[in-house]
């Protein structure tokens, strides 16, 4: 057994474990060991179906070292007017380059892909079974706490009859492999089922109607509607100051004023922060995904929905679902499993405990963000409780009524970051953070913003008491 020794150990080269890396790095003189089971830098990216895109502007999302994209704003598409989206690929090549260019040079950083961590501080080969036993004079730091499933990598939770095609989304792009013949109209599928109703399904529906399949020949199995953020609303930049801030305060106003969970949501979407796909049905989930409404238009294409729970069986000639059968042509049906979940729900554990280190959420929606700012605390307080003040746990809203309670400890960290002058400057300079620079920037003379920060500071204020009654009424 070989034995090595670090001062952390990061378990999982994804978003988190890289951010993390990333800033302690710059922060410390700390060296830093990570493994992962992955051939490369990237964590779930290397699973993901080629034609994932960010949810939010490549502009602060990655690390803080090392700019994503260009800042370019799209003049096409579903995202047209607005910052960029990193590809999938994109975010691969650039989390190689983090690693590679930035990190391993460095020599303070030691990398050990396609690697399984075994607990008590050692690891194997998964492709030699050499393991190694890490002594770690500082702490462990658990990247994967967070993690995602991806549908290339999960087993659905329900069965699949011989003879039906069940698909993840990766394989659409490849389905030109088996019609170049003269077969060609036979191996074509003729209808598309989605099975999920979560991000990657919406990614998969828009990619069908996108690459030429009739919106007509889409069958959507929708277990639960979902509310959705507004990506107008999350860009950072001047030049989309005014509609950001704007919308900040209208939210503030309405976390101050809803008398109920349902009528906060009714509020978010009235203020234009949030969005549902189909109007006539109030969406009873809410899991921070982002979309623009170039791309709710497409998926309002989708006149076949199908809302009778989730699915148990994919049979011959039927679809099982909680609520009922539904009839389907078994020739020429694809099936396209999206129901993995990027958020299965995990209890929320303190981020600093003895000798360990948990990743997880102080700001929702941002895993980079949160991990580059755990590494800043990190390398800058000596006390575990002082660290755990700073950075309380946000609770993923695993559902509306838990909503009110993730937002009032979101604010809560905001306004303990505020009162640390350090802390509140390293923020301000950190690229992930994407709107403190931008708003200290503004001139106090340009009375338009100053007004809008101003009322958005006062709806802050009133927003807490509100949310703390929202949260306890929800309990």
């Amino acid at each position: 057994m070989q034995h090595i020794t670090t001062d952390y150990l990061i378990i999982g080269s994804g978003t988190a474990g890289l951010a993390f890396a990333d800033t302690l790095i710059a922060e410390s003189d700390a060296h830093v060991t990570i493994i992962d089971r992955h051939g490369k830098p990237g964590g779930h990216w290397n699973d993901a179906y080629s034609f994932v895109t960010l949810h939010q502007p490549s502009a602060f999302y990655g690390v803080g070292s090392m700019e994503l994209g260009n800042g370019r704003i799209d003049s096409m598409g579903t995202n047209k007017g607005l910052l960029e989206l990193a590809s999938g690929p994109e975010v691969c090549g650039y989390f190689d380059r983090v690693m590679n260019h930035k990190l391993l040079p460095t020599g303070r950083v030691s990398y050990h892909p396609m690697c399984n961590y075994l607990g008590d501080g050692q690891f194997e080969s998964l492709l030699s079974g050499q393991r190694t036993q890490v002594t770690v004079r500082c702490k462990l730091v658990d990247a994967n706490h967070f993690g995602p499933k991806v549908p290339s990598t999960h087993r659905p939770r329900f069965t699949v009859a011989a003879g039906v095609k069940l698909v993840p989304p990766n394989a659409l792009p490849q389905l030109w492999h088996g019609m170049g013949g003269a077969d060609a109209a036979a191996e074509r599928p003729q209808r598309f089922v989605i099975v999920g109703a979560g991000k990657t399904a919406m990614d998969t529906v828009i990619w069908l109607v996108n690459a030429g399949a009739s919106p007509d020949a889409i069958r959507w199995v929708v277990p639960r509607d979902s509310w959705l953020i507004n990506r107008e609303t999350t860009q950072p930049g001047m030049a989309f100051f005014t509609q950001v801030f704007g919308s900040q305060a209208d939210q503030m106003e309405a976390f101050a004023t809803a008398a109920s969970t349902s009528d906060l949501f009714l509020r978010l979407e009235a203020c234009g922060a949030l969005l549902r796909i189909f109007p006539g049905h109030e969406p009873s989930m809410f899991h921070l995904a982002t979309v623009a409404p170039g791309e709710v238009e497409v998926l309002r294409s989708i006149l076949n929905v199908i809302r009778l729970g989730r699915v148990i069986a994919l049979e011959a000639d039927h679809m099982q679902l909680e609520r009922g059968n539904v009839p389907v042509q078994a020739d020429h049906t694809l099936y396209v499993d999206c129901t993995a979940s990027a958020v299965e729900p995990r209890a929320p554990q303190k981020i600093f405990q003895e000798g360990k280190i948990v990743l997880q959420l102080v700001r929702l929606p941002q895993p980079a963000f949160s991990a580059a700012l755990t590494a800043y605390v990190e390398a800058h307080y000596a006390d575990d409780a002082e660290k755990n003040r700073l950075c309380a746990t946000v609770p993923f809203p695993h559902t509306l009524n838990t909503y009110a309670r993730a937002m009032l400890v979101n604010m809560m960290n905001q306004h303990q970051w505020g009162q640390d002058k350090a802390l509140r400057n390293w923020i301000r300079n950190c690229r992930l953070d994407g709107f403190g620079r931008l708003m200290a920037e503004i001139d106090p003379a340009d009375t338009e913003k100053m007004v809008i920060l101003l009322r958005l500071k006062e709806q802050a204020a009133a927003a807490v008491g509100n949310l703390r009654k929202l949260a306890a009424a929800s309990v």
